[in-house]
Order: C-alpha cells, then sequence, then structure tokens
C-alpha cells in the first residue's frame, strides 16, 4: 500500500487519567478523587473505552512548515485530503494580512512559526526569524517551538 499516505492527525484519549488532558498525575491523584469537584465531573466516571477522543495535528504542522516556499494550492490539497476537517489548516496559516502571526500557539505550551500565502500563491513564514520570548513555563513543563523542545532559563 505504497500510494496511500498516512493522516495528519493522530488520536488521543481524552478520558484517561494519565492523558495531557487530566494535569493530575501520579500520587497526587489521590487527593483530588474524593473532592466535591472530582465527584461532581461526569468525565471523571466515564469508562475508559468511550470514545472520547481528541486530536493531535503535530504531524500537519510538520507537514506545512516543511512546505514552505512551496505552491499553496498543492500544499492545501494534499493536507486536506489527509485530515478529518480543514480547520487546523488555518490554525498556523494566515489568508489575510489582518491574520498574520509571527508565531502561534497551540495548547499552553507549544508553538509554531505563523504561516502565509503570498502575492505569488507561495506558503511562506510570516517572520521567519522570530523567537519564543517572554514566555512563562511552568515548573517540569517542557516548551516546544515547530516541533522541537526549547531550553528556557
Amino acid at each position: 500500500m505504497k500510494g496511500i499516505k498516512k493522516p495528519l492527525y493522530r488520536k488521543e484519549n481524552k478520558v484517561s487519567l494519565n492523558s495531557k488532558y487530566n494535569v493530575v498525575t501520579g500520587s497526587e491523584f489521590r487527593y483530588q478523587r474524593h473532592t466535591k469537584a472530582f465527584l461532581k465531573n461526569e468525565s471523571s466516571h466515564l469508562p475508559m473505552n468511550s470514545g472520547k477522543f481528541g486530536y493531535d495535528y503535530t504531524p500537519l504542522f510538520k507537514f506545512l512548515l516543511s512546505k514552505v516556499g512551496e505552491n499553496w494550492d498543492l500544499v492545501f490539497s494534499e493536507a486536506k485530503s489527509r485530515l478529518d476537517k480543514e480547520e487546523p489548516i488555518f490554525w498556523l496559516v494566515a489568508l489575510h494580512p489582518n491574520e498574520k502571526r509571527d508565531i502561534v500557539g497551540i495548547g499552553d505550551s507549544t508553538y509554531y512559526s505563523g504561516l502565509f500565502v503570498d502575492g505569488n500563491g507561495l506558503l511562506q513564514k510570516v517572520n521567519p526569524d522570530a523567537q519564543i520570548t517572554n514566555i512563562r513555563v511552568h515548573w517540569n513543563e517542557t516548551l516546544s517551538f515547530n516541533g522541537k523542545q526549547v531550553v528556557v532559563e
């Protein structure tokens, strides 16, 4: 099956107690499992196999960054064919000048270069020299920029 390309997203379990959507991990959970907030939260009482999945679009963002300088129509048609919906493409790519951003935050600690389509129909970075500055990092949090880990001091 050489002709079939992998999708540009992957499933993530949002219900699992060890997922990134639940911040309580390890032994800390024992202090919160009997609190009123936890007991009232419906998602804490769902079975693990309830089909509650989110999607991680990291492969899409890396794909788009690898296509900088190429024809937008070709890039868009390939990305669209490998996704469940078109919306995540436009989290990074600005089609109008007022939507351009140097750096786009995805989630709490993941950042990517903003992209746009230039007058020639080519995909370009808004600011090729953009760097992450003035980002607050919480204890034991990993920060990434364009898919690479960044060490913040």
